[in-house]
């Protein structure tokens, strides 16, 4: 009973209201009188066309070649979810990687329940859908989400009711849009994850954005390095290029903070890729340049 609570419960408040056949069906059926909306039926695949507003843009090819095996051997489980556009003429609603697998498995007709929804239902069903069944990438919700709010003119905090997401998180995915091409499509390759573009989001100008984001791919870096990376002062130096960042390994912090400790000064390091650099002792007048040589002296 738990787990069928939480799973209504993830589909958020919106799609609940959707998928509630007194608030989604009417007594509508074709001239023939063959289809009803809101139950099964069997759909030929060349009378459904794409959604639009399908926020998934890159399926994996070899899952989908799993899920076209699966269906070639058991046939469809789940039925796709339609809406009816026309005389034999249909628009998913979702369930597009079931039809590419479905088409690819060579079937002609698949089992389909026909619905009613408007453009703004479209779009939050095509999207909720998703995310709970298909793990969506951080960027293909942050898309879909702003598509949400400029197309459908939805605001955040009621965006925050149909998804079941606080406001904050639909902020985070939103700002990831800010951020360069080259940092999105790293997001949408999974090559960063979402804690690491989060980190990058904070970084104030492009040119650096995207020297960390190197940072990130050559060293492996955790979340919890970049967000260190970026926050502490001397942790990384942008003067020009990429190869003149560097990351301060943990031995030179540990310097750093034995230096200021004995001479109570700001120290800072810059190390090249080699393992060449200086030390910066920063000093801020005459008295104390020579307080600071008395001390090296001592």
């Amino acid at each position: 009973m738990s787990d069928t609570h939480g799973k209504r419960k993830a589909l958020g408040r919106g799609l609940s209201a959707l998928l509630d056949r007194s608030a989604t069906d009417q007594a509508h059926k074709e001239i023939s009188g063959e289809y009803l909306t809101g139950y099964v039926t069997q759909i030929r695949v060349d009378q459904i066309e794409p959604n639009p507003f399908q926020p998934r843009v890159h399926f994996n090819e070899s899952e989908l070649r799993e899920l076209t095996a699966s269906i070639e051997e058991h046939g469809i489980i789940q039925p796709l979810t339609i809406r009816k556009m026309g005389h034999e003429k249909y628009q998913l609603i979702s369930g597009e990687r079931r039809l590419k697998a479905s088409i690819l498995a060579g079937l002609l007709e698949v089992p389909a329940y026909i619905r009613l929804a408007n453009d703004e239902q479209m779009l939050e069903m095509a999207l909720v859908e998703n995310i709970q069944r298909e793990d969506l990438n951080p960027l293909e919700i942050a898309i879909s989400f702003q598509r949400l709010l400029e197309e459908c003119k939805i605001r955040q905090d009621e965006l925050s009711k149909k998804v079941g997401k606080d406001r904050s998180t639909i902020s985070n995915y939103i700002r990831l849009l800010k951020l360069p091409n080259e940092i999105q499509v790293a997001v949408r390759d999974n090559l960063i994850t979402m804690g690491h573009a989060r980190a990058i989001v904070g970084v104030d100008d492009e040119k650096t954005q995207l020297v960390v984001l190197q940072k990130i791919l050559e060293r492996k870096l955790s979340v919890r390095q970049v967000e260190e990376m970026i926050r502490k002062i001397g942790m990384v130096k942008v003067t020009g290029s990429a190869s003149e960042v560097s990351v301060l390994p943990g031995r030179f912090e540990k310097a750093k903070t034995v230096l200021h400790g004995k001479l109570q000064s700001k120290i800072e390091f810059k190390v090249n890729r080699k393992g060449a650099g200086s030390i910066i002792i920063a000093f801020k007048s005459d008295e104390d340049f020579d307080r600071i040589i008395s001390k090296l002296d001592s």
